[in-house]
């Protein structure tokens, strides 16, 4: 039975099973589709657009300028699933690099934590990123100085 939410679990629920037993939003949309979604206003829509292009992965790579603008959304969960999508993408997001280097200063931390894995999974192409990743081996949350660890440990390979 359905049942009204708010907040964070509205999101969840819509991210994942697209509300009460339907289809997630950005299940079966193309990547232009997805990338439209990630234009449009309203927030919700925009993580939804951004989650899908994340599941997407390398087949993604033409909406890495998208994705990097993304990178500045107002909305923290936005900026989150873009640097996902981007790092889902790997090595064809080598562009987005400046992008995500940028987002290791974010003031959430699960911004800069996920811009860091991204970092990562983009591979030796991130290199350029290394010294701001250094600088996260003194961020005050654990998750994003792991992080960071890992991805510079990526950047060697």
């Amino acid at each position: 039975m359905c049942r009204r939410v708010d907040g964070a679990m509205l999101l969840v629920l819509a991210l994942s099973a697209g509300g009460c037993g339907g289809k997630a939003p950005y299940e079966g949309k193309s990547a232009a589709e997805l990338e439209r979604m990630l234009r449009d206003p309203d927030p919700v829509v925009q993580v939804q657009g951004a989650f899908g292009l994340s599941q997407l992965g390398p087949e993604a790579r033409g909406a890495v300028p998208t994705l990097a603008e993304a990178l500045k959304s107002p909305d923290a969960l936005v900026r989150q699933n873009a640097a996902l999508a981007l790092g889902r993408i790997g090595p064809d997001a080598r562009g987005a690099v400046p992008a995500l280097t940028a987002a290791l200063r974010d003031p959430e931390w699960s911004v800069r934590r996920q811009a860091a894995l991204s970092l990562g999974w983009i591979g030796p192409d991130a290199r350029p990123a290394a010294a701001e990743l250094e600088k996260l081996g003194r961020d005050p949350n654990r998750r994003v100085r792991e992080a960071a660890q890992e991805a510079l440990g990526r950047l060697k390979k």
